[in-house]
């Protein structure tokens, strides 16, 4: 009789105390030769990934739980992934696609477009970054309606170009020094499902207010809203809200927007975060998880808007081929298997880190998310940032959202052994804290 014995999990292992003297060197040569506006939470430097697995330049290995920010949505170097882009790289590398035509391009937006959340008779647009993405979006929405005034909220992130920072309300450090933005951006408060946050009636007399004091209804072109907020906090928003802000823009001719930059791409257990609430939007933005890490945006526009003449938009690398054949075959790995295992893996995920709340509720205010977008609310930044750097001591990588939260954003590959490891890394930390 023979007995079968459970492979061993694996673990992070770190033999040398970052910044090891090979990363220590990298750093310094880094400060002397980049830019200082990034910013860094703790010393890593990366050497090779697999998975959700990092080893940095001194042998150290890690547990990933940021993706690159969300963006490693099929772990690092995927062997599919890896083979598409070689397998297209042999072929060519460019041919810009505001002048030519060419296969992977035109695949990838065939697919985007029959699956996106928005009307049919759809049309894409490839962007490289997700700010692209937002900025072309911005500048549809008022040459299809136009229209001259928006709205976003308070704790967005909608990157980092001039109409796309005139939308971010995330943190003051990210526009300070830039303006004047773009005009006719109007803030409101993003509600909350979680304890002590803005009700959606609250979010809707602001609206409300904005239309009778400042600019008329008719004079909006466009709602920009992410259906979880990212850099905001992972905020999850009440069940009424996505919905009622639909039936609003609706009523006044305002096109809704869809930032799905960050919760997109199967992260939540659905192709689009969007889905979890039955709302239809007009356009929707995408970045980040849809080619693997290859550098690939898209806006997606239904219903006939996306009608804009030749010349008024483009791109030189939008669409780039090598990219759209890492985005195909993202894809492929999405909807063959990786959008099922992150709503499995991410309710595990989610009852981790609720039953953390539970033990150490003095220090762990709010548990929360959907499928692989989940995080911790801490009882200030302080600890939060505390919680981080003893949890990347310990061998589990994770990053900052909103005042005093982290973010817990693996690869939608991630196992239950995986989280559990997360999981009890994250509950020794508390302890610890």
């Amino acid at each position: 009789m023979t007995t079968s014995v459970a492979p061993a999990v694996r673990r992070p292992n770190i033999g040398i105390t970052p910044p090891g003297p090979k990363a220590a060197e990298w750093i310094a040569r880094d400060g002397k030769a980049l830019s200082p506006s990034f910013t860094r939470p703790y010393p890593l430097v990366m050497d090779r990934g697999e998975g959700l697995w990092v080893t940095d330049v001194d042998g150290n290995e890690y547990l990933d739980f940021t993706a690159g920010i969300a963006v490693g949505s099929t772990g690092h170097s995927h062997p599919k992934v890896v083979e598409a882009i070689e397998t297209q790289a042999r072929r060519f590398f460019h041919m810009s696609g505001t002048d030519f035509y060419y296969e992977p391009e035109i695949r990838l937006a065939e697919r985007l477009a029959k699956n996106a959340p928005v009307k049919q008779d759809a049309k894409v647009f490839f962007t490289n970054s997700g700010a692209e993405a937002v900025e072309g979006a911005f500048k549809l929405a008022r040459w299809s309606t136009k229209r001259p005034n928006t709205i976003a909220f308070y704790g967005a992130f909608h990157g980092r170009t001039m109409g796309a920072l005139s939308l971010t309300g995330s943190k003051a450090v990210q526009r300070d020094g830039f303006g004047p933005l773009v005009p006719g951006v109007w803030h409101v408060p993003y509600p909350s499902a979680g304890p002590g946050g803005t009700t959606s009636d609250e979010t809707f007399d602001r609206i409300e207010e904005i239309f009778h004091t400042v600019a008329k209804p008719q004079t909006f072109a466009a709602v920009f809203v992410e259906p979880i907020q990212g850099e905001g906090g992972y905020i999850v928003p009440p069940a009424d809200f996505l919905p009622r802000l639909r039936a609003l823009t609706r009523e006044h001719g305002i096109l809704l927007v869809c930032d799905e930059i960050q919760s997109g791409m199967g992260r939540t257990g659905t192709m689009y975060a969007i889905e979890h609430a039955k709302v239809q939007p007009d356009i929707v933005t995408l970045a980040k998880g849809i080619a693997s890490g290859m550098p690939l945006g898209a806006i997606i526009a239904g219903g006939g808007i996306m009608a804009w003449p030749p010349g008024s938009h483009g791109s030189t690398f939008g669409g780039n081929p090598v990219c759209c054949a890492a985005g195909l075959a993202t894809l492929d790995l999405i909807e063959g298997g990786l959008m099922r295992n992150a709503a499995t893996v991410g309710t595990t995920l989610g009852e981790g880190l609720r039953e953390l709340q539970r033990k150490y509720p003095k220090k762990v205010r709010d548990a929360r998310g959907r499928g692989l977008m989940q995080a911790i609310e801490l009882e200030s930044g302080e600890k939060s940032t505390a919680l981080m750097l003893d949890a990347f001591e310990r061998g589990l990588l994770v990053l900052p959202t909103g005042a005093q939260a982290l973010r817990l954003s693996p690869a939608l590959t991630a196992s239950e052994a995986e989280v559990q490891v997360c999981v009890e890394i994250l509950d020794a930390a508390l302890a610890k804290l």
